[in-house]
């Protein structure tokens, strides 16, 4: 074994890296999770990304590429649950993880959780096995509530974030925003936050022909505002509809969205009839789930 080499726990208790994305709870944090953990593997770092089983059809163990891979675990039943049941599953996950790495005789040199759920996973474990616990929040409770959009998030989310945000080891934020945000709302200190910001697959994600692109999906000459994500009121879609009233002097102009699913119908619903009674159905277009690999 290489001397920096490092065995890592990532943790995504409520939402799975190989999910439908753009699904209710499996967007960009997913993506996020998935191509860290197979870059740092091609960095060569062991890496081991542990999720609870949302389908009974999933395998236990997803090879993410070199040195890293997915461990679904029992939580609760095998079926997609609402983040917040998810809470009360936490103990049998915990469970269910030490046994699989006692199992596998197993040992890791740094924990690495991301949503608040999977923190107090991690902060049990760093107790318990004595190694860095790492956080990335993804969004916070309390930015949420302030800016008013989407339910209200429950005090048990918010006295969590603050605690774990003053104990873990280290926090990654994305944004310097978002660094301010945790100071000022939770108290941490400046030089436990490490802003880094989030990446591209430039493997995927490159440069090509603009009109060859337009021609396959048949968008012409239109002027594009392009949506791709899960369809959650916290997006903000309903801005960008309504936006979309005050732009329609402007010829071809079309707002495409992409993501959904079977749990985000109702919300598709509401959006659609918003922009029916703002009379801009013609220039909004919901293109539902499209896979990864296609959105370029």
């Amino acid at each position: 074994m290489p001397v920096n080499q490092l065995r890592i726990a990532m943790l995504s208790a409520h939402s799975c890296p190989v999910g439908n994305l753009g699904a209710r709870d499996t967007g960009g944090m997913s993506v996020y999770i998935r191509e860290l953990a197979h870059e740092l593997g091609k960095h060569g770092h062991l890496v081991d990304v542990y999720t609870r089983v949302h389908d009974p059809k999933d395998r236990q163990i997803y090879e993410f590429g070199q040195n890293a891979r997915l461990i679904h675990l029992r939580a609760g039943e095998d079926e997609e649950i609402h983040k917040l049941a998810v809470h009360s599953n936490l103990p049998e996950f915990t469970c269910n993880l030490e046994s699989f790495r006692k199992h596998c005789n197993l040992q890791y040199d740094l924990i690495f959780s991301h949503y608040w759920l999977s923190g107090l996973v991690g902060e049990y474990l760093r107790k318990r096995w004595n190694v860095p616990h790492i956080m990335m929040f993804h969004t916070l409770g309390v930015i949420k509530n302030t800016i008013g959009v989407g339910e209200n998030e429950l005090g048990l989310r918010i006295e969590t974030e603050r605690d774990l945000a003053q104990n873990c080891h280290h926090i990654i934020a994305p944004t310097e925003r978002e660094k301010a945000e945790l100071i000022q709302h939770y108290g941490v200190l400046p030089e436990r936050i490490g802003v880094v910001p989030c990446g591209v697959n430039l493997e995927q994600f490159k440069p090509m022909g603009k009109e060859c692109a337009r021609q396959y999906l048949g968008f012409g000459k239109d002027s594009i505002i392009l949506f791709v994500g899960r369809i959650d009121p916290l997006k903000g879609i309903d801005k960008l509809i309504k936006s979309i009233s005050y732009l329609q002097d402007i010829q071809g102009l079309r707002l495409a969205v992409i993501g959904g699913g079977e749990h985000s119908q109702h919300e598709i619903e509401q959006l659609r009839e918003l922009s029916c009674d703002l009379n801009t159905q013609d220039s909004v277009t919901f293109l539902g789930l499209i896979k990864h690999e296609q959105l370029p």
